[in-house]
C-alpha cells in the first residue's frame, strides 16, 4: 500500500492541530483548573471532558483486545465516516469505491466533501468480487468501503473477497462492522496489524443498546489514529457519554446475553415471517434485523404505519424492490408484527 503520508491530502498533513487547554496540561495531578475559562460551579459538569478520552480507551481495549493507540472514538461512526473523506480525499479530484446497496451515510459524506462516489453492484446473493472494486478504481482511488454484515441486506461478505482487497489495494479498506457482534464470523480486529491500511468501524448502537449516546469507533494503525485525532473537534465525545461507555463496559457479560436473545429471537422471527402469505422470499441474516422481499412493500408499509407498527421500507434502494427491512424486536414486538401482517390482505 502507499504510505499514510502519501494518502493523506497534503494541507492536512502540514496542518498543525487546534490544542485545548486539557491536551496541553500534563503532569502531576491537579486540584484547581483555571486554564480553561469554565464556570466553577456546577460539577462534573462544568469541566471540559478529557479530548482523547484516555479512561474509556483503556477500559475498551481491553474488551477489544486492541491498543488504546489502536482506537479512535467519535460522535456515532458516522464521524469517523466523514473524518476518512476529509482527511484523505481530496475534493473534486480523489475517488472512492463502494458495494451497492450499503449504508447510506457512505454516499452522504462523498456528496458533502465534493468526492466522487463509485458504485460496484453486488450479485443476486448480495455478494462482491474484489476484482470488481479493483476495477473501478484508479490512481485516484484512496479509499474502498464495505459492510459486513451489510446493511441493508443483512449478509456477511465473503471473508477471502476482502482478504483480497486488503491485500491488493494500495489505498485504505473501511470494513464497517457495526453489526458484527450478531454474527458468527470473527471481527477484522485481530488483522490489523497484517493489514495497516484496513480502518474497522464499529458502534455502541447496535449490540450494547446505547443508540442514544451517539459513539462510534475506528480502529486502526496509530498513523491513522494520530491523523483522525488531528482533524476532529476537540471534545467530540462528551462527559456524558464517556461515563455511561465505561459503565455500559464493565457490563459487558449483561450485553453479551442481550445478543444470545436477540438472534435466538432472530431465527424466530425469520421462520414466523417466512410463513406469512405476503412473504415472497427471505435473505439470510447475520446481523440484529433481516430483509424480506414482500407482495407490496409500499402498501404493507403503511398499513404496519397505520398499525403503530414501524419497519423500513426498501423498495427504492438499489436490489431491494419490494423489500421490508425489519429490525429483530423483543418477543412482545416480533407477535405484534407477526399477528398485524397475518391480518393484512
Amino acid at each position: 500500500m502507499k504510505t499514510i503520508q502519501e494518502l493523506t491530502r497534503p494541507n492536512i498533513w502540514r496542518l498543525k492541530p487546534y490544542s485545548s487547554a486539557r491536551d496541553e496540561y500534563k503532569g502531576v495531578e491537579a486540584s484547581v483548573f483555571l486554564d480553561a475559562n469554565e464556570n466553577p460551579y456546577n460539577g462534573p459538569h462544568n469541566r471540559y471532558p478529557d479530548p482523547l478520552q484516555c479512561e474509556l480507551k483503556n477500559e475498551l481495549a481491553k474488551v477489544k483486545k486492541v491498543g488504546a493507540d489502536h482506537i479512535f472514538l467519535g460522535n456515532g461512526s458516522d464521524e469517523a465516516i466523514d473524518l476518512v473523506f476529509r482527511a484523505f480525499c481530496e475534493p473534486r479530484v480523489d475517488n472512492v469505491v463502494a458495494i451497492d446497496p450499503t449504508y447510506g451515510m457512505y454516499q452522504v459524506c462523498a456528496e458533502v466533501n465534493d468526492v466522487e462516489y463509485r458504485k460496484v453492484l453486488l450479485d443476486e446473493q448480495f455478494c462482491f468480487s474484489a476484482d470488481k472494486l479493483l476495477a473501478a478504481a484508479d490512481e485516484h482511488t484512496k479509499v474502498i468501503f464495505l459492510c459486513s454484515p451489510n446493511n441493508p441486506t443483512g449478509n456477511d461478505l465473503p471473508r477471502a473477497e476482502i482478504e483480497k482487497l486488503l491485500s491488493s489495494f494500495q489505498g485504505l479498506v473501511v470494513l464497517d462492522e457495526a453489526y458484527n457482534d450478531f454474527s458468527e464470523v470473527p471481527s477484522f480486529l485481530a488483522d490489523l496489524e497484517k493489514y495497516p491500511n484496513l480502518i474497522v468501524l464499529q458502534t455502541f448502537s447496535k449490540a450494547w443498546g446505547c443508540a442514544a449516546i451517539r459513539l462510534g469507533m475506528a480502529f486502526a494503525s496509530p498513523q491513522i489514529i494520530a491523523v483522525f485525532n488531528k482533524i476532529k473537534y476537540p471534545y467530540n465525545v462528551n462527559l456524558l457519554t464517556q461515563k455511561q461507555a465505561i459503565e455500559m463496559l464493565h457490563r459487558y457479560y449483561e450485553v453479551e446475553r442481550w445478543v444470545r436473545t436477540l438472534k435466538e429471537e432472530r431465527g424466530y422471527l425469520e421462520a414466523a415471517f417466512a410463513k406469512l402469505p405476503c412473504t415472497v422470499k427471505m435473505y439470510p441474516s447475520n446481523a440484529n434485523f433481516f430483509l424480506a422481499r414482500v407482495t407490496d412493500a409500499v402498501k404493507i408499509y403503511n398499513y404496519l404505519v397505520g398499525q403503530g407498527i414501524i419497519v423500513r421500507n426498501r423498495h427504492s434502494v438499489t436490489l431491494c424492490g419490494n423489500c421490508l427491512r425489519v429490525t429483530v424486536g423483543t418477543r412482545i414486538e416480533n407477535n405484534k408484527l407477526i399477528e398485524a401482517l397475518k391480518n393484512f390482505s
